[in-house]
């Protein structure tokens, strides 16, 4: 079955830097365009970056254009988010996604950006 399984996040003050990870598993990873969402406490999911099967296209939510990049390793099944200038608004549960016929999520990972 699907399993998503993201790790890296954690405190960090405001203008840090952390790279989150996504490994996936039970599906062909290299066939599907994979996602990063955020949902931070008390407010609704948002899209925060698509990545394509092959990596040629990537779209941002316009709150992180220029500061986050979305990337992927079809060799190792993992995509990745790499967030710089973080900002306290940045704080959320980060989750990983698939969709093959419906959604699939990983449990998340807290991102907490603080001073």
């Amino acid at each position: 079955q699907v399993q998503l399984v993201e790790s890296g996040g954690g405190l960090v003050q405001p203008g840090g830097s952390l790279r989150l990870s996504c490994a996936a598993s039970g599906f062909t990873f290299n066939f599907y365009a994979m996602n990063w969402y955020r949902q931070p406490l008390g407010k609704e999911r948002e899209l925060v970056a698509t990545i394509s099967s092959g990596s040629r296209d990537t779209t941002y939510a316009d709150s992180v254009k220029g500061r986050f990049t979305i990337s992927r390793d079809n060799r190792l099944n993992t995509v990745y988010l790499q967030m710089n200038s973080l900002k306290p608004e940045d704080t959320a549960v980060y989750y990983c996604n698939v969709y093959d016929e419906g959604d699939y999520w990983g449990q998340g990972t807290q991102v907490t950006v603080s001073s």
